[in-house]
């Protein structure tokens, strides 16, 4: 089957299990080109478990994965490398190698794909730098960065590559309100600048407001709800509603 030109990434039915625990029951969803999906969901309910699928972390225990057409499902180690230079992934934590500066944690996925020139890194450093508004921090150690500039920084390394898709997870986990915006403002920005498609595991509603152009609720282990921020504020479903509201029902 042929993937949609409208679409970056198709998935279906993805089925994936941790020890004997059921985590993707068959998830199938569609993600356009130049949208940002927001991925919805409980924690511990398999959002970051579906996007480490998308970068070939995770092999699905069955279903279809496309990314722009191909399916990488299957794919071994050297075939999905033209698969993640199209992708970026800011994780949770950041994931910045401690041991070395700002500069080299970003310059890391050009020099691990074979660039030699440094004068071409020093400019796609910079370049990330200013996109993110890093400028002046290269020289700085990860211990030395606040948690929003680590982000930041991690967003950076990302990008460095020019992407076609960056995958966020749970972006603005752990930040205070304001810092929490600019991390907001900038998966926007970069989505305009960049003309990449954006995926954003969170349960935030205030960053999904701010984000979204589509919403995908993750809910035991399947796609409970796909639409558009208006569809998801306009449904009259009440596990939409709970989620949204953010109003448990397991205490009375």
């Amino acid at each position: 089957m042929p993937g949609s030109t409208h679409n970056l990434i198709e998935v279906r039915d993805l089925r994936q299990k941790i020890g004997t625990q059921e985590i993707l029951k068959g998830v199938t969803l569609d993600i356009p080109r130049g949208e940002t999906l927001v991925l919805l969901g409980q924690s511990g309910g398999g959002k970051s478990v579906f996007l480490r699928h998308l970068i070939g972390l995770m092999r699905p225990l069955s279903g279809s994965i496309r990314i722009d057409g191909e399916e990488i499902a299957h794919l071994d180690e050297r075939e999905l490398e033209p698969v993640r230079r199209k992708i970026g992934m800011l994780f949770q934590d950041g994931a910045l190698f401690d041991s070395m500066t700002v500069y080299d944690n970003i310059a890391f996925p050009l020099r691990e794909r074979g660039e030699r020139n440094e004068k071409v890194i020093r400019e796609k450093v910079a370049h990330a730098l200013e996109l993110v508004c890093l400028q002046g921090q290269e020289g700085k150690m990860p211990v030395n960065l606040s948690g929003g500039m680590r982000k930041r920084a991690s967003l950076a390394r990302a990008i460095i590559s020019e992407p076609s898709c960056i995958l966020y997870d749970e972006p603005t986990a752990g930040l205070d309100p304001i810092v929490s915006d600019t991390i907001n403002r900038l998966i926007r920005r970069l989505q305009s600048q960049l003309h990449v498609t954006s995926i954003v595991v969170t349960h935030d509603m205030v960053s999904t407001n701010h984000i979204a152009d589509r919403v995908a609720l993750l809910r035991e282990g399947k796609i409970h709800f796909s639409g558009s921020l208006a569809e998801l504020h306009g449904t009259a479903d009440p596990v939409i509603r709970d989620f949204v509201e953010g109003r448990s029902r397991e205490i009375d």
